[in-house]
C-alpha cells in the first residue's frame, strides 16, 4: 500500500514546487525529500480524495521503476526482446537499454497489449490500491486521525528509513528522466478498465440527478440565472457562446447583451451559420480552433496566440454538460468528429476528461469532466439514500420471514434445501430446532434425508459452534465452496486433552474415518494403545462443538440430540444373575460403535487466514440473508469484529453499485445497507400495511390478505412430511425444543397435520401468523428489530424475571409482521404483547397447529406473562384453539 501512496505524494509534491522530487517508500513508511521553502510541509500532502487517488494512481504509475522494470519482464516474456546469441545471456544494462527504446516507441500507442498487461500487473498484482482507498476513506470519515509531528532530529524508526533511503537512489537505474516522465502513457482506458474488471458507471448515475445537474451547470435553474448585465458577462465566461435565444433561457436580457458590447466585454461571431454572443476573451480562441472571423476593434490582447485554444473550448464544454459524445461537441462548433475526438482522446490521457459508458439513457461510450462525474456519482449515490422513507418496524417484522422463504416461495425437495442453505449459511442455529422449525419452515416437503444427501455429496457442510445443555448445540451449514470463507472459527482450547489431539492427529491426513476405524488410529496413537468407545465419543463431540471436525451426515446429530442425557452418563449394570456373571471383565465393544457416533468423521477445512476476503464473504452472505443489513442483525449473528467489521466492506459495495445505504427502517440508525429488490419489496410490504389498515373491517372480510407474504405458515411442509432415517418424532430434537412425546428416542414416524402451522380459523383469514424457531434468522425480533415493550395489560409477570431472547429452545409467534407471543424453552412459559382478537386469535391457533404438526411435541402451559395460565385471558384462548385443562396447566399433544 505504502507504494501506490508515495506515488501519489511524489504527484502532488512534483505539482506544488514544479520540480521533481525523490521519493522513497518501504513496508514501514514513505520518505520524501523536497526543496527548501519558507514553510515545511503539512499533513494536507499526503491525505487525498477516496474517490480520486485511484486515478492519481493510474496516472503515475507509468512514470515508476518498477513499471520500467516490469514493462521489461512484459517483453521478455512476450518475446519482443530476443537474445542476439541464444546461447549467452544478456547483459542486465543491455536489457533495460533496449526495454527503454521499446517502451518510448510502445507508449504511444493506447491499446499495446505489453503496456496493457504492465499496467494491470502493477495495478493488481503489485500495489494494493484498494487498501490505500479504504485508507483515505477512514481518514475522511475521521475514523483514523492523522497527527503532525516536527522534530530536530529523526527518531529511531525513522532512522531506519533514511538509511535505505541512499541506496534507493544510488541503484535506482530504472528510474526514467524526467523527459521520459514527460511523455505520458496513452492508455487506452476502457481496455484497461476491461482488464481492472470495473463497474460501468451508467449503472450507478441516477438519470433525475443527471438532468438537475446539467441545468445547474448551464445555468437553466431559476436560482442561477443572471441577475444583471455584470452577471451576463460572468455568464459567458463560463458557459462560452450562447445564441440570444440561449442567453434568454439563462434569464439574459438582450439590453444587458448590448451593454456589454459597446463595453467591450463581449462580441457577436457566427458559428455554424448561426449568430452567438461569447466573451471578448475567447476572440483568439475561436479564430484560431474553428476559424471565426472576428469584428473589427477586438483589442489586440484578446487575439494573441494560445497554446491550445480546440482543447480549451472541448473542455470548457466538457465542465458545463453532463456525458457527451463527439458528434454533441463537433456538431456544436461545426468541426468534424475525427478532429474533436483526437482532442478527445488527448484530455482523456491528460486526466480532464473521463470516457466510458456514462450515460443513463444513450448506448455506447460518452466523455464527461472528471469533476462533474464525481458529482454526478456522489449525488446519485446520496439520491439513492433519500430515495425510501423509511418504513416502520411492523414493516421489516413481515418482511424478514418472506424475504427468507418463510411465508413466501417456499422450496421444495433437495432443490429447495440447497437454496435455504444458500441464504442460511453462516448463521448459527440450535442443532435442536434445525429439523424441527427451520429448514421445515423454508421447505414444504422437508426430510432429513435430503439433507443427508446434501451432506454426503459434498455440497454442504455442517460444523458446530459451542455446546448447549442436554447435548445441544449451536450449529452452522455452509456450501462447501463458502466453507473456508464462512465457517466460524474454531474453539481449540475448547478440545485440548489429549484424546482430542489424538483425534485430530488420526484425521490429519485427510481422511473420513468412520468411529472403529477412527479408534484403532487413536489407539495406536495413545501410549496405552487403549481408548474407551465413552471416552472417545465424548472426546468427539468435544470437538464437534469446537468446530474442529464434522460428520459426512446428521445422523450422529440427531442422535446425540435425542439422547436426553449427556452423553458421559453411563448406566448402571442390572443386579442379578447374569450381571453378576459378566462382572470382572469389560464389555465387548460394538463394531460399529455407540450410534451417537455413527457416519465418517473428518476435519473440517482451515479457515480462511486473510480477513479482507472473510469480511468480504461475509458481507455478501449477510446481504443474501437479511435483504436489509442493520447493526442489530450483525450483532445477533455473534459476527467477531461486530458490526464495524463488515461496515467497510458494505460501504464498498455502496460505492461499486451491489446495495444501497440508507435510512429504510424506523429507529434502526442511518447504517442500514439494502439490496434494490430488499427495498422495494420493504416498500410493498409497508403500503399493503397501510392500505390494510385504512380498509375498514368489512371490506376485508373474507378476503385473502396481501400477496406481499403468503398463507399463514412456520413450515406447513411439516404436515405430512416424512422423518425417516433418524428423525426425531414428536419433540425429537428435545434438546432444545419442548417436552415431546418420546422424546430422548431415535423414531421413524410421519407427523400427522393439516395444510400447515398457523392456518386461521374461520373469520379470520385476513391474519396471517409464523411460527418460528427464536434463534432462526428469520425471525427480525431480539436481532434487527429490538424486542417490543410489553403492554400494561401484561406488565403482571415483568418481576418473574422471564425474559424474551434468542435462546435454543425457544419459539415466537409474529402476526402479520408484530410479535405477539414467546414460549420459552420447554414450553412451561408464555409472554404475550397483545390481547387484541384481530392479532392473538391468529396467534394462538397457529402455536396450536404446530404442536399438532409434531413440530413442538407436546406443550403444557403452566404460566402466561408470569401469572397461572388457567383462567387468564389467553388460556381462555388457548382453550379455544384445543388446550385442554391440566393440575398442571394447559395441555395440547400432538
Amino acid at each position: 500500500m505504502n507504494a501506490p501512496w508515495a506515488l501519489a505524494i511524489g504527484a502532488r509534491l512534483r505539482e506544488r514546487y514544479g520540480s521533481e522530487v525523490q521519493i522513497m517508500h518501504t513496508d514501514d513508511g514513505v520518505v520524501a525529500r523536497v526543496p527548501d521553502a519558507a514553510e515545511a510541509p503539512r499533513a494536507e500532502l499526503v491525505i487525498f480524495d477516496p474517490a480520486e487517488i485511484e486515478a492519481i494512481v493510474r496516472a503515475e504509475v507509468g512514470g515508476s521503476a518498477l513499471f520500467a522494470s516490469r514493462f521489461r519482464e512484459c517483453a521478455s516474456r512476450s518475446l519482443l526482446l530476443p537474445r542476439r546469441t541464444p546461447g549467452r545471456r544478456t547483459p542486465l544494462w543491455q536489457q533495460r537499454q533496449r526495454s527503454a527504446h521499446l517502451l518510448s516507441v510502445a507508449a504511444t500507442f493506447g491499446d499495446f497489449p505489453v503496456v496493457l498487461e504492465t499496467m494491470r500487473e502493477c495495478l493488481q498484482d503489485v500495489y494494493d490500491v484498494p487498501a490505500l482507498v479504504g485508507l483515505m476513506r477512514e481518514v475522511d470519515a475521521r475514523s483514523l486521525r492523522v497527527v503532525e509531528v516536527e522534530t530536530t532530529a529523526p527518531s529511531p524508526f525513522a532512522s531506519s528509513l533514511l538509511f535505505g533511503y541512499v541506496a534507493a537512489f544510488m541503484y535506482d537505474g530504472d528510474a526514467p528522466l524526467a523527459e521520459r516522465r514527460a511523455q505520458v502513457l496513452s492508455l487506452d482506458s476502457s481496455l484497461l478498465a476491461e482488464l481492472l474488471g470495473e463497474t460501468e458507471l451508467r449503472e450507478l448515475i441516477d438519470p433525475r440527478v443527471l438532468e438537475r445537474i446539467v441545468a445547474e451547470l448551464q445555468r437553466l435553474v431559476p436560482e442561477r440565472h443572471a441577475r444583471d448585465a455584470e452577471s451576463a458577462a460572468d455568464l459567458l465566461r463560463v458557459l462560452g457562446d450562447l445564441s440570444l435565444e440561449e442567453a434568454a433561457a439563462r434569464g439574459v436580457e438582450h439590453s444587458w447583451l448590448e451593454s456589454l458590447e459597446r463595453a467591450g466585454r463581449a462580441i457577436r461571431v457566427r458559428i455554424t451559420g448561426a449568430e452567438r454572443w461569447v466573451p471578448v476573451e475567447d476572440a483568439g480562441r475561436l479564430r484560431d480552433a474553428l476559424g471565426v472571423a472576428l469584428p473589427v476593434g477586438v483589442p489586440a490582447a484578446f487575439t494573441e496566440l494560445v497554446r491550445d485554444p480546440l482543447g480549451d473550448l472541448i473542455s470548457r464544454y466538457a465542465r458545463t454538460h453532463g456525458p457527451f459524445e463527439s458528434a454533441d461537441v463537433a456538431g456544436r462548433f461545426g468541426l468534424g468528429v475525427a478532429v474533436v475526438e483526437g482532442v478527445l482522446e488527448r484530455l482523456t490521457v491528460e486526466g480532464r476528461l473521463v470516457r466510458g459508458e456514462l450515460h443513463p439513457d444513450r448506448a455506447g461510450e460518452q466523455w464527461c469532466d472528471a469533476g462533474v462525474l464525481r458529482s454526478l456519482r456522489r449525488r446519485s449515490l446520496a439520491a439513492l439514500r433519500k430515495e425510501v422513507e423509511a418504513v416502520p418496524v411492523r414493516a421489516m417484522g413481515e418482511f424478514l420471514p418472506a424475504w427468507q422463504s418463510v411465508t413466501t416461495q417456499r422450496g421444495r425437495g433437495v432443490d429447495g434445501v440447497l437454496r435455504a442453505i444458500e441464504q442460511l449459511q453462516g448463521a448459527l442455529v440450535p442443532a435442536s430446532s434445525l429439523e424441527q422449525l427451520v429448514l421445515p419452515s423454508r421447505v414444504s416437503d422437508y426430510a432429513p434425508a435430503m439433507l443427508d444427501e446434501l451432506c454426503a455429496t459434498g455440497e454442504v457442510l455442517w460444523a458446530g459452534s459451542g455446546g448447549l445443555p442436554g447435548n445441544d448445540g449451536w450449529l452452522t451449514l455452509v456450501l462447501a465452496e463458502t466453507a473456508e470463507d464462512l465457517l466460524p472459527q474454531p474453539d481449540p482450547d475448547a478440545a485440548a486433552g489429549p484424546t482430542h489431539r489424538a483425534i485430530l492427529d488420526a484425521l490429519a491426513d485427510g481422511q473420513a474415518l468412520f468411529f472403529r476405524g477412527l479408534s484403532d488410529r487413536v489407539g495406536s496413537l495413545d501410549d496405552t494403545g487403549l481408548v474407551e468407545d465413552t471416552a472417545l465419543a465424548n472426546a468427539l463431540w468435544d470437538l464437534v462443538w469446537a468446530g474442529l471436525v464434522t460428520n459426512d451426515t446428521l445422523a450422529a446429530l440427531r442422535v446425540q440430540l435425542g439422547a436426553g442425557h449427556p452423553a458421559q452418563a453411563s448406566r448402571r449394570a442390572p443386579r442379578g444373575r447374569v450381571a453378576r456373571l459378566g462382572r470382572g471383565r469389560p464389555a465387548m465393544p460394538r463394531r460399529t460403535g455407540p450410534p451417537t457416533v455413527g457416519g465418517r468423521w473428518s476435519l473440517l477445512p482451515e479457515r480462511e487466514s486473510d480477513p479482507t476476503r472473510r469480511a468480504h464473504a461475509l458481507a455478501e452472505a449477510l446481504l443474501e440473508r437479511h435483504g436489509i443489513v442493520t447493526r442489530g442483525a450483525v450483532a445477533a449473528e455473534h459476527t467477531p469484529g461486530g458490526f464495524a467489521a463488515v461496515y467497510r466492506v458494505l460501504a464498498a459495495f455502496e460505492e461499486a453499485g451491489r446495495c444501497r445505504r440508507g435510512y429504510f427502517v424506523e429507529s434502526l440508525g442511518a447504517a442500514q445497507f439494502a439490496v434494490p429488490g430488499a427495498v422495494d419489496r420493504l416498500r410493498a410490504i409497508a403500503a399493503a400495511q397501510r392500505d390494510a389498515a385504512d380498509q375498514p373491517s368489512w371490506a376485508t372480510s373474507g378476503q385473502p390478505n396481501r400477496a406481499a407474504a403468503g398463507p399463514i405458515s412456520m413450515g406447513a411442509g411439516l404436515a405430512g412430511a416424512g422423518v425417516a432415517g433418524g428423525g426425531m418424532a414428536g419433540g425429537g430434537m428435545a434438546g432444545g425444543g419442548m417436552a415431546g412425546a418420546g422424546a430422548g428416542h431415535v423414531a421413524s414416524a410421519r407427523l400427522a397435520g393439516g395444510a400447515g402451522f398457523g392456518m386461521p380459523r374461520p373469520g379470520q383469514a385476513d391474519a396471517r401468523a409464523v411460527v418460528l424457531a427464536a434463534a432462526d434468522p428469520a425471525n427480525p425480533y431480539g436481532a434487527a428489530l429490538p424486542w417490543p415493550p410489553r403492554p400494561a395489560a401484561a406488565g403482571e409477570g415483568e418481576g418473574s424475571g422471564h425474559r424474551a431472547g434468542r435462546k435454543a429452545g425457544a419459539v415466537v409467534v409474529i402476526v402479520d409482521g408484530e410479535l405477539v407471543l414467546y414460549v420459552e424453552r420447554g414450553g412451561r412459559t408464555l409472554l404475550s404483547w397483545s390481547d387484541t382478537a384481530a392479532l392473538l386469535g391468529p396467534a394462538v391457533e397457529a402455536l396450536a397447529q404446530a404442536v399438532r404438526a409434531g413440530a413442538l411435541g407436546r406443550l403444557t402451559v403452566e404460566k402466561a406473562d408470569g401469572v397461572a395460565v388457567v383462567g387468564s385471558g389467553l388460556g381462555v384462548a388457548l382453550e379455544a384453539a384445543g388446550f385442554h385443562p391440566t393440575p398442571r396447566g394447559l395441555r395440547l399433544r400432538a
